[in-house]
């Protein structure tokens, strides 16, 4: 029996349902900066979206996917920018000048090779990439004695021009030409010089390896 004082049972019109959560502008905002690239920043909002837009959130908000979605793309190009400076990490340090005596040998590239470099041994005739660089101290079978700088905005001039560029400011002294030392011309490469090397080494060879520097006179056949 209705009591007919009580208040009435509440009506709801067909299809009547509670409004829909609204969408979460920081899950939204994640992936739009995992669109574009933001790494880190898409990241961190895609965290946060996904903290709100969890279940047990005191206001329910849609959006988790997008949510889900930036942290997924801010992971990814995270990770990609890492790898990208490794990589200009590396290139960098493959382009540092070395010293002009090697506390102790190394590896190097061959654009790291200064005036005053010793060389454990003599490249093959070609292409010279890694060489191995010893302190002068140690026995050594060359050493660059001297550069050949090219302009820095030059056109490359082909490998013919640039060796023989390197070659004519390449010098021996008649007494090195009677020990029988020999001179060799390193120019840069096409592909070097598309990395912007802009520099020749002329490497002195004596007949036999040596101890000391042939820039300061000491150099002494190796014991």
């Amino acid at each position: 029996m209705t009591d007919p004082y009580g208040y009435p049972e509440p009506f709801y019109a067909p299809g009547w349902a509670p409004p829909r959560p609204r969408t979460d502008g920081v899950a939204v905002a994640a992936l739009v900066a995992g669109v574009l690239g933001t790494g880190p920043v898409a990241l961190a909002l895609g965290l946060v979206g996904l903290h709100l837009t969890r279940r047990a959130a005191p206001e329910p908000r849609r959006g988790r996917g997008l949510a889900v979605a930036g942290v997924v793309l801010g992971a990814l190009t995270t990770l990609a920018w890492i790898a990208l400076a490794a990589v200009l990490v590396g290139s960098a340090q493959a382009q540092r000048p070395l010293p002009s005596d090697v506390a102790e040998p190394v590896d190097a590239h061959a654009v790291q090779l200064v005036p005053g470099s010793c060389l454990a041994d003599v490249p093959d005739d070609g292409p010279v990439d890694r060489v191995r660089v010893v302190p002068c101290a140690d026995p050594h079978a060359a050493q660059a004695v001297s550069s050949y700088a090219f302009e820095p905005d030059a056109a490359w001039p082909g490998a013919a021009e640039a060796s023989a560029r390197v070659a004519a400011s390449c010098d021996l002294t008649a007494a090195e030409r009677e020990q029988g030392t020999r001179m060799l011309a390193w120019a840069p490469t096409e592909a070097s010089w598309a990395r912007g090397d802009r520099a020749g080494l002329c490497v002195a060879v004596p007949p036999a390896p040596v101890t000391g520097s042939l820039l300061d006179g000491t150099a002494a056949p190796a014991a």
